[in-house]
């Protein structure tokens, strides 16, 4: 099992709403550690998932008679994406409890709001009964924020900022990230309401490029192509949202082996790609820590295809 150094978050017990109890899920979804790729396709937004052994849990209690959704108030994005569903559903006049477990580093890249609210809001329609297809999920999360695309199975493409466009491109290859977290955190909205298009626009080509790497890669099954890829997008991205270590983490990652690098291209995070089938994550976890001591964290990750559970 990967290591990992989780700052977990568990919501308070709530007081249950009266009124009768009209339907209970409870849904895990994936983080990410950042993207492979991000950037503009025409004048559309777009990124490639990267999502990886974190999970959020998240419950939902349904309550007729209810006056409004409540959750923890650390995740009101999770109780927002019920509300949400709850209208798409056209179900408005029910209330909902929503609890919420969720390890994953927030501000850092790694995808904690959208792994709140793809599983919120699959919870939501399962406790209705209705199974919310990774587009009708992903349609409801645009409308609460900018979104990763981790309701789709595989790898995925997902225009996170309308949602104008999805492509699974794949199944996962195996693949290991050890992640740097260096500090600091980016708000993903305050981030996505500045006008970057001028920037990403300016490296079009370049991220255009890395997109085909991955979905060659992908296609190939060829792991250090879809790595080239993500190092591509990385470099590019330097651009639009500098990252000061990004230089000597690609330097320690060429001496280790790795096959790459990837970055959280609107967070902190910077992940060292390594071939799983060459099983030296945890050395390479190990040696991490030694040469990066200043780090505020290093996370142990194992890539998988991305996607809802009920559980």
């Amino acid at each position: 099992m990967p290591e990992q150094q989780p700052n977990s978050i568990h919501s308070a017990d709530l007081t249950p709403q009266p009124g009768a109890l009209a339907g209970s899920a409870t849904v895990r979804a994936p983080g990410v550690c950042g993207e492979l790729v991000q950037g503009m396709l025409g004048d559309s937004h777009f990124l490639v998932t990267c999502p990886v052994d974190f999970f959020a849990r998240v419950r939902v209690d349904i309550r007729e008679e209810s006056s409004g959704v409540r959750g923890p108030a650390h995740c009101p994005k999770a109780a927002a994406a019920v509300t949400h569903t709850l209208a798409f559903l056209g179900k408005p006049q029910l209330g909902a409890e929503v609890s919420v477990s969720n390890p994953i580093p927030r501000g850092k890249g790694f995808g904690s709001s959208s792994a709140d609210v793809a599983a919120a809001i699959a919870a939501t329609g399962f406790a209705l009964g209705v199974k919310l297809t990774p587009g009708q999920i992903g349609q409801v999360a645009i409308e609460i924020e900018p979104t990763d695309g981790i309701m789709f199975p595989g790898i995925a493409l997902f225009d996170h900022r309308e949602g104008l466009r999805s492509e699974q491109l794949g199944l996962p290859l195996p693949m290991e990230i050890v992640a740097l977290d260096f500090g600091g955190e980016v708000d993903t909205l305050a981030f996505n309401r500045e006008d970057r298009r001028l920037e990403w626009q300016a490296i079009s080509g370049e991220t255009s490029r890395a997109l085909e790497m991955v979905r060659e890669g992908l296609k190939l099954r060829d792991t250090g192509l879809v790595a080239k890829g993500a190092t591509h997008s990385a470099l590019a991205a330097q651009k639009v949202l500098f990252k000061p270590r990004l230089s000597e983490v690609l330097e320690f990652a060429e001496s280790v082996g790795a096959v790459g690098i990837n970055v959280a291209h609107s967070g902190t995070a910077i992940g060292v790609l390594l071939d799983a089938t060459q099983r030296r994550g945890k050395s390479t976890y190990r040696m991490t820590q030694r040469t990066f001591p200043d780090a505020e964290a290093v996370h142990h990750l194992r890539l998988l295809g991305g996607g809802v559970q009920r559980v």
